[in-house]
């Protein structure tokens, strides 16, 4: 059964050059002019923009063997202390997009990481700092420390001129073999389904793409960056020749982000539940194909409703961009700047009209007031904070979501053993109902023997017990 990839690799950078020679007949589609036979004028431009990342994070790994119920009973619990170090490492690529050092990546690629570096074309390496991380995206700015005058960049090219049949080249470290360069066309728009970010709107290639491949570029026959490369879709984890890029549609928006000084993606707040048009829905309301995207559920006092927008109603475009389904209608809607208003096709009751709605952020309601669980216990390394729809928006929640949520757990943390997640709405703790975050650091620090604690997780309400 095939499956879905994301990519890191090993390895040093070198330069491996796959030339495909074009037939002369052929064309390009704005100047008419035969195709190159060599791509490597576009290599000599783009491969020195494209960087191997490369991170690390010392884990303390306790051995298994004194877990043992039998071992624990005659030595006791002092028995759990002993650790050993182990090395955890994620490699892959990365794109210079602007010559004061600000690199593009994926974020899969740097996630959990306390130590990133960069390898340059040329064998330089750098420490850097990470500027932005975006998981709905899975796409992370990194900035050089210490940047070089004679760093070279990327131009940023324009994905939504992207047709099927466009030649492209892909450049990466795949298995750590060094800088490669492989060809291929465009062989699919708008791909969803993919499963690796929440903006599901991908490029399709039958570029060769492999392990550590990911964050890489993905050019046009200018040179021109018009995708992230980030998963492939493989039996084995190597290339097969279905590989998918996220649009610079999308990575501009991010990009965007970074240079402001923001520390998270600003994206507009929509403010309403959809669901895909079926045959069956299309049917009924006289759609002549299933397409668009069907309003199922609206946020109390949310952008949507403010629009008019009401239960029911398809939309069918958004500022002239056909929408196909929810993913597609996310994904447009994601890289409209805040600020201003979208148009809305839609259908309502047989007739279309359009709507006008408003991107505004989605407003912090509530202060967060961040409490960081440090002390020992089953918490510690959980970071906790007051929902609003902000905050919701970027923990993947319902915007109507109210209380204490996880915003974030450190990898290898006591948090991430006992198994919290990001996005875990803490209803209660030992029987005690949790709404603010200010009740925590009283709750926490006492000493207990165990934790009751209830949770809600995608919409199910979970209680376990776990030992203090």
């Amino acid at each position: 059964m095939f499956r879905i990839f994301t990519a890191f690799a090993v390895g040093t950078v070198a330069l491996v050059l796959v030339v495909m020679p074009a037939v002369a007949q052929l064309q390009s589609r704005d100047t008419r002019t035969p195709i190159r036979l060599s791509y490597a004028p576009i290599v000599k431009t783009v491969a020195p923009a494209v960087v191997n990342v490369y991170g690390a994070r010392v884990e303390q790994v306790r051995n298994a063997f004194f877990d043992d119920p039998i071992f624990r009973r005659f030595f006791g619990d002092q028995a759990g202390q002993p650790r050993r170090e182990e090395v955890a490492r994620s490699l892959g690529s990365g794109v210079i997009v602007d010559r004061a050092g600000l690199i593009i990546t994926n974020n899969h690629v740097i996630e959990g990481m306390t130590e990133v570096k960069v390898s340059l074309a040329d064998r330089r390496e750098f420490d850097v700092e990470i500027v932005l991380r975006d998981p709905r995206t899975d796409l992370a700015v990194l900035r050089l420390k210490d940047a070089p005058k004679d760093l070279a960049s990327i131009e940023i090219g324009d994905s939504e001129r992207l047709e099927v049949g466009d030649l492209v080249l892909a450049v990466g470290n795949p298995f750590g073999v060094g800088q490669t360069v492989t060809s291929g066309i465009v062989s699919a728009l708008a791909r969803t389904r993919v499963g690796v970010s929440d903006y599901q709107f991908f490029v399709q290639t039958d570029a060769a793409i492999n392990p550590g491949n990911s964050g890489g570029a993905l050019v046009d026959i200018d040179g021109k960056l018009i995708g992230i490369n980030t998963a492939i879709y493989s039996r084995s984890g190597g290339s097969v020749g279905i590989g998918f890029a996220i649009p610079v549609t999308m990575v501009k928006i991010v990009i965007d982000s970074a240079r402001g000084g923001h520390a998270v993606v600003r994206r507009p707040w929509f403010g309403a539940r959809l669901q895909v048009v079926t045959a069956e829905i299309a049917e009924g309301l006289g759609l002549a194909k299933p397409a668009g995207a069907i309003v199922t559920g609206l946020s109390k006092d949310g952008p949507a409703i403010k629009a008019g927008l009401k239960v029911s109603d398809v939309i069918l475009a958004i500022d002239g961009f056909a929408i196909d389904d929810p993913d597609s209608f996310g994904f447009r809607f994601a890289t409209r700047p805040v600020g201003g208003k979208a148009v809305l096709d839609v259908m309502r009751k047989s007739e279309r009209v359009k709507i006008s709605l408003p991107l505004e952020a989605a407003p912090e309601t509530v202060a967060r007031d961040i409490y960081k669980a440090l002390q020992r216990g089953p918490f510690a390394g959980a970071t906790f904070a007051n929902l609003s729809p902000a905050l919701a928006e970027e923990v993947r929640l319902e915007p109507d979501q109210t209380g204490v949520v996880i915003s974030e757990v450190e990898p290898g943390s006591a948090a991430a053993g006992v198994g919290l997640l990001v996005g875990d709405i803490i209803r209660s703790l030992n029987n005690q109902e949790i709404t603010s975050t200010s009740q925590l650091p009283q709750i926490l620090s006492a000493r207990v023997r165990a934790w009751r604690i209830t949770i809600e997780r995608s919409g199910q309400t979970l209680t376990t017990v776990i030992g203090g």
